[in-house]
């Protein structure tokens, strides 16, 4: 996983992921078929990472809670988000992540397909802002000023007077967080599910 966050999944080779352990590639051959055998588990340690849903809470809480631990833990393994849902051979963690989330909303009195909709509809809104967000050219509130001013600086405001207006009325005001958009929608999303009526 260290050589990954590194440096992407592209650069998983078996020789890669040797080296830093300070044995040859074939001796893995011991433990994993190939590389496959190494991305299924990788993605298991991720799934393993996200909170579960609380039972303590209602179902709308514990589905924030746990797609907020999401987030962070893709954020942590970037080239995870690519992989999250494509394994044929999904391990223990995945499995029981999935369960519980759908417990969760079995629980919460969402019917079979309607549990399936409201998974399908949050971790497609959780995968395309993850992956959106690492593409920003900033990871912080410093950086974005800089790449907003610099923007602005260069941006005729009267040929784009909209995009001028949402970068000096919202994300250059003080303590404007891209954060806050991931919990905007993600709350929007949960207000608008609910169990079958």
């Amino acid at each position: 996983m260290a050589v990954a966050d590194e440096k992407g999944t592209a650069a998983l080779s078996m020789r890669a992921v040797a080296e830093p352990l300070g044995v040859q590639a074939m001796s893995l051959y011991h433990h994993v078929a190939g590389r496959e055998d190494i991305l299924d588990g990788m993605v298991d340690v991720v799934f393993g990472e996200i909170d579960l849903p609380p039972r303590d809470m209602d179902w709308r809480s514990a589905v924030r809670h746990r797609t907020c631990s999401a987030r962070a833990a893709l954020r942590r393994h970037p080239w995870a988000v690519a992989l999250m849902d494509s394994r044929k051979r999904p391990g223990p963690s995945t499995l029981r992540h999935h369960d519980a989330v759908l417990g969760t909303l079995r629980g919460g009195g969402f019917s079979v397909p309607m549990a399936a909709h409201a998974v399908s509809l949050i971790d497609s809104y959780l995968y395309g802002f993850v992956m959106q967000e690492l593409s920003l050219p900033f990871s912080g509130p410093a950086e974005l000023d800089e790449v907003a001013g610099a923007i602005l600086r260069e941006m005729p405001a009267d040929a784009y007077p909209h995009l001028a207006e949402i970068a000096t009325e919202h994300v250059l005001k003080p303590g404007y967080d891209y954060a806050d958009e991931f919990a905007f929608g993600l709350d929007l999303i949960l207000d608008a599910l609910g169990p079958d009526e």
